[in-house]
């Protein structure tokens, strides 16, 4: 099979492992990446690439620079999407409530890998071909350094904006009976460094409905992951059993009642430590991960309706695209 996969030049988070993963697991995947420009004018890109020779088109871009582009899209038969963000769709605080329902059922022979369980499933429901593929973290990078833990609770990323809203809150109120630090470091070195002095990650994801990268880095780490539960079918899809590989909690209350019983039984802590980081390292490397993806993409997928004479003259005229 031959696979085009389409790229964001820059990204906060470092893939360029995962996409080396899902190459190396498809006989043939080119991958291109794509600055801001290029992103917003997928037609330009396609009349530079022979895009009709790939039997999957993999899009891997933000959504709010894919909903002016339908049309061009619906020239592409093989269409998968890699989503890593459509958790928004159902956040009453995101700009994006809704957006990603909306756009996906205007394509509905395309297929969308989900990193979310019941995101996965919800769509579903709504008539999209989802497919539930977790993240994951570059096993490269993301260690266990063996160093001092001299930093007891921590949380590290970003708590702005209206999409976190209900962390921040969540943040506020464990931070205000512990010693909890909130920091943000940038990617890489720094960052992986800073979680190796943390004992108790805590994970905010609060309202999203499913995990972030940062759960999985933090385990792979070595900290002790106290994670917000995204509800007892996500967690027993992603394998994450509390008490056992990571604490779960449904309120700031428990997890100041979580974070009590880790100070207060150190071996529980370092069990649950050395657990977390062996599952992580056992399911959600991104090795693992590119494999499964490369799967989900050389799939079946739902016959693709063609386009109308309208569509094509308009392709034609409006993008100059070979149809």
């Amino acid at each position: 099979m031959r696979v085009l996969l389409l790229v964001m030049d820059e990204q906060r988070i470092i893939l360029d492992h995962l996409y080396a993963m899902i190459s190396v697991n498809i006989s043939v995947c080119d991958v291109m990446r794509l600055n801001k420009v290029q992103q917003s004018h997928l037609a330009t890109v396609f009349k530079e690439v022979d895009y009709q020779a790939y039997d999957r088109i993999v899009v891997f871009l933000r959504l709010k620079r894919l909903q002016t582009q339908v049309d061009v899209l619906r020239c592409i038969p093989g269409l998968v999407f890699l989503e890593h963000d459509a958790c928004q769709n159902y956040m009453p605080s995101s700009k994006y409530h809704g957006a990603y329902s909306a756009f996906y059922k205007l394509l509905p022979w395309a297929k969308v890998l989900c990193s979310g369980y019941q995101l996965a499933s919800r769509l579903r429901q709504e008539g999209v071909d989802a497919v539930f593929v977790s993240k994951g973290y570059d096993e490269r990078l993301v260690c266990d350094m063996g160093r001092p833990r001299d930093i007891e609770v921590a949380f590290i990323g970003s708590a702005k904006g209206r999409t976190y809203v209900h962390r921040r809150e969540f943040l506020r109120q464990v931070g205000s009976a512990s010693n909890l630090l909130v920091t943000r470091t940038e990617s890489g070195g720094e960052y992986i460094e800073l979680l190796n002095r943390v004992r108790v990650f805590i994970s905010a994801d609060v309202g999203m409905g499913e995990y972030m990268v940062k759960n999985f880095e933090a385990m792979a780490c070595g900290c002790v992951l106290l994670a917000w539960s995204q509800g007892a079918e996500e967690d027993a899809a992603l394998g994450f059993k509390d008490g056992h590989n990571v604490m779960l909690c449904r309120s700031a209350s428990e997890a100041l009642e979580k974070l009590a019983l880790l100070r207060s039984a150190p071996a529980l802590a370092d069990r649950i430590a050395r657990e977390g980081k062996a599952f992580a390292e056992s399911r959600y490397t991104f090795a693992r991960i590119g494999r499964d993806l490369a799967r989900a993409i050389e799939a079946p997928m739902r016959p693709w309706p063609g386009l109308s004479l309208w569509q094509k003259l308009w392709i034609r005229v409006r993008h100059g695209m070979k149809i």
